[in-house]
């Protein structure tokens, strides 16, 4: 059997996009029918803005659960104000199945993207104590070596995932020698995904991480709207039907929820 690459859509910009709950869970709702098997979500307000209030997302992921079974992944990154324990407001929060965990501090354009080791190992430890599942953001090769050193301290989720997010201003660069030296740091054992953040093409380095075992792929607007060169996506149905596309094109499969579940330790609906 060929092996199935999960896709995750990231629905809502960052760029100040409102994420009304309706809306987002019709982009998350929609992708799951172009192929999308895991949906990635911040904590907002209406407006887009990063918020400790999880009312609003409860709305969210409650509307995308009632209408798919997309797996639920909560945001506890994105440069802002929010203290470590606010950004982890959504941990144990009904239908939330994963979160992200980001490892180490990067500048991310302009700003500084504080990641400390004493939030690194909370986060970590509020992903132990509510059953959450991890995926353990990398922006250098380093982040990954933070989480050895997590792991003497506390035990991991296994197989511990990793993705490894390039092409944001000020982290390593979006080029296939980047990810292809990248790619040879994960630990054999773990599994990784790939995020391409600001992508303004083609599928390419998406295409290139698959090759090079990638279990799960990133798409949507939160990184890119681009189709192509010249066509941007109005929908992020859009980008995860064209990166079905790849997927298959390159002889493998695009996974379905049931299982992403299996692979990532996941119960099952």
């Amino acid at each position: 059997m060929t092996r199935p690459i999960v896709i995750s859509v990231a629905p809502v910009s960052g760029a100040g996009a409102a994420a009304e709950p309706a809306e987002v869970a019709r982009e998350a709702v929609e992708s799951r029918a172009a192929g999308a098997a895991l949906v990635h979500l911040h904590v907002r307000e209406r407006d887009g803005r990063l918020t400790a209030n999880p009312a609003v997302f409860q709305e969210t992921i409650d509307l995308i659960r009632a209408q798919s079974d997309l797996i639920i992944q909560a945001s506890t990154g994105g440069v802002s104000d929010l203290t470590i324990e606010e950004r982890c407001v959504a941990l144990g929060l009904k239908n939330v199945e994963m979160s992200s965990l980001n490892s180490g501090s990067v500048n991310l354009g302009e700003a500084v993207y504080k990641n400390p080791f004493q939030e690194i190992k909370y986060v970590t430890r509020r992903c132990l104590e509510t059953g959450v599942i991890p995926e353990v953001e990398v922006f250098e090769m380093g982040m990954v070596h933070n989480m050895f050193l997590v792991a003497e301290e506390m035990p991991l989720p296994q197989p511990l995932l990793f993705d490894i997010v390039l092409g944001h201003r000020g982290g390593c660069p979006a080029t296939p020698k980047t990810l292809a030296l990248f790619s040879q740091y994960i630990p054999p054992e773990a599994l990784w995904s790939i995020t391409q953040y600001g992508r303004e093409n083609d599928f390419s380095l998406l295409a290139a991480a698959l090759g090079l075992g990638a279990c799960m792929v990133r798409i949507g607007f939160e990184d890119s709207n681009a189709l192509s060169a010249t066509q941007k996506a109005a929908r992020n149905a859009e980008l995860v039907a064209r990166m079905a596309e790849v997927i298959r094109a390159m002889g493998f499969r695009v996974a379905t929820p049931a299982e992403a579940r299996e692979m990532f330790g996941l119960k099952q609906l």
